[in-house]
């Protein structure tokens, strides 16, 4: 136990709690020192309990942020550092092992091999090339197929435990009253309630092993749900990833949504009604080129609103899905598309009214321009989205994130909703794949 290696894990509150659970957790030869957060705000200088740190950690561990990583190292005398989140650029990854070498310390990834846990069950693993590529209305969509092929159907979502790691150890959620049981975040409710709308079962948490084997019992196959462009936490059977047109490029430079790339059985080519012929080509050329063996299968976003005339001729502000603006990088969303389809006069810039934590966002993520980013990882951030849009000046809130938010805050002006389901625009579809594949 003395000679234990000494362990820093790099997270952002999903992947690195997994793959310390499965890899670390009751391994004797390694002392998981602490965790590092980022990404995510208020994640930091919280402690994974000793409720889920297990036998060998009777105190927990510490979470500290990860701008002190360097002398984190060097305190503790770390022998390892292990990368554990998602959605980042191939150059990001090399910086971070770039200081952690020459803070003393050896960088590691672990594989997929390496942390997916095998079910008793049919898995399919839904992933992507990036966040905000379009995974979540292919998650959507392939429940739909399997549902249709009288199959029961539970979907894993990828964790996004913002809370009480002790009270979020495994959630189940079948009804909206689940979703406030649990008081999630807006980030969380957007993937669990369109979900929850088609009748779905949802777990999610921060025990996978466990949970899974809570939703083996209730279903024949099992949808993994993936967050970012996170590998599957468990073996799939059939693993199908989105590539994303309107970020060509993207699908060849990202951790680790190239892994997604190559280990994919069908990549889904998202948005190709709104993406230029040119990018589409370059990303199904770069699909076929790292993994031949794949089937590609081309796919709309289209989207659709409540009221077009609540857009048409107005002043408006939109807002779009807030991971997909920030860590994910893009410069708009669904209501950006909405906005120009449907007519809008003029889009207001929130940033001059933005306040709090709103504000910050603007501040790191100067990218995003004149779009408000949906952000709610707490109520008080809740609660400063709510005055941020009451102070901007528009006639018309275009809502696109996946999930109706006037449930959630206070919004005092008129408001009308974006929707958007995937639709398969090539043969062999989604439905002949999967039709094909669990014969």
């Amino acid at each position: 136990m003395t000679n234990r290696k000494r362990i820093i894990i790099m997270g952002a509150a999903g992947r690195d709690f997994h793959n310390f659970n499965v890899h670390f957790r009751d391994n004797p030869e390694y002392e998981v020192i602490l965790f590092t957060a980022a990404q995510i705000p208020n994640i930091a200088q919280r402690q994974y309990p000793p409720s889920l740190a297990g036998k060998l950690y009777p105190g927990g561990i510490p979470i500290e942020p990860e701008e002190n990583l360097a002398s984190l190292i060097k305190l503790h005398a770390i022998d390892e550092v292990v990368f554990s989140y998602s959605d980042v650029s191939h150059e990001y990854v090399m910086h971070k092992a770039s200081l952690v070498n020459a803070a003393g310390a050896q960088f590691t990834l672990l594989s997929p091999k390496q942390t997916m846990i095998k079910s008793k069950r049919t898995v399919i693993a839904v992933c992507a090339v990036r966040t905000g590529s379009g995974k979540s209305p292919a998650s959507r969509r392939v429940c739909e197929i399997l549902k249709g092929m009288r199959k029961k159907v539970v979907v894993i979502r990828h964790p996004m435990p913002y809370g009480d790691l002790s009270r979020q150890r495994l959630q189940r959620f079948a009804s909206y009253d689940d979703l406030k049981k649990h008081d999630c975040t807006i980030e969380e409710i957007e993937e669990y309630e369109p979900h929850l709308e088609q009748h779905t079962i949802v777990y999610a948490g921060v025990d996978y092993a466990a949970i899974l084997t809570e939703a083996e019992k209730e279903a024949d196959i099992i949808v993994w749900d993936g967050g970012n462009n996170d590998t599957p936490f468990y073996v799939p059977d059939i693993h199908i990833t989105l590539a994303d047109p309107h970020r060509p490029g993207h699908e060849i430079s990202y951790y680790p949504g190239e892994t997604n790339l190559l280990l994919a059985d069908i990549v889904v080519i998202s948005k190709e009604d709104t993406a230029k012929p040119e990018n589409i080509s370059l990303v199904k050329g770069h699909a076929k080129q790292s993994n031949p063996n794949a089937i590609i299968v081309d796919a709309a976003l289209p989207v659709t609103v409540e009221n077009p005339d609540r857009i048409q001729g107005k002043r408006v502000l939109i807002i779009e899905d807030g991971p997909t603006l920030t860590h994910g990088g893009m410069a708009f969303g669904a209501g950006t598309l909405a906005a120009e389809r449907y007519g809008a006069k003029e889009i207001i810039d929130p940033r001059p009214y933005a306040i709090g934590s709103i504000a910050e966002t603007f501040e790191k993520h100067p990218h995003i321009g004149g779009l408000l980013p949906a952000m709610g990882y707490g109520h008080s951030q809740m609660e400063e989205l709510s005055e941020t849009i009451h102070r901007v000046p528009c006639d018309t809130v275009i809502i696109g994130t996946p999930i109706d938010l006037r449930k959630l805050i206070s919004i005092d002006k008129p408001t009308d909703r974006v929707r958007y389901n995937l639709q398969e625009i090539s043969t062999p579809t989604l439905k002949e794949l999967l039709e094909t594949r669990l014969r």
